[in-house]
């Protein structure tokens, strides 16, 4: 049979408290680093949408047409007000 020492015991001890201690920051330190990593995805992901949406733009041309895409992104000029009219289709069937 092993017959642990008491400085052995204390060791055995004190290393079980640091590994305890230091748990709760290496767990939120991992949890971080992966939130982190999703975000950078995240921001990845919205520069390829935003310089597709910028070609778009230049493949628009000016006036008219670029306004008319625009308006099909859902864009609104600066002051103006976003109505979301529907049921025109049934309406149209009515009338």
């Amino acid at each position: 049979m092993i017959r642990l020492r008491p400085t052995r015991l204390l060791a055995i001890g004190a290393l079980a408290l640091v590994a305890f201690l230091y748990w709760k920051p290496t767990h939120s330190y991992m949890r971080t680093k992966r939130e982190l990593q999703a975000r950078h995805a995240q921001v990845q992901a919205l520069r390829t949408e935003k310089a597709r949406l910028e070609k778009r733009i230049e493949l628009a041309g000016g006036g008219p047409q670029l306004v008319r895409q625009a308006r099909l992104l859902g864009l609104v000029k600066p002051g103006e007000r976003l109505f979301i009219v529907r049921g025109i289709p049934a309406w149209r069937h009515n009338h």
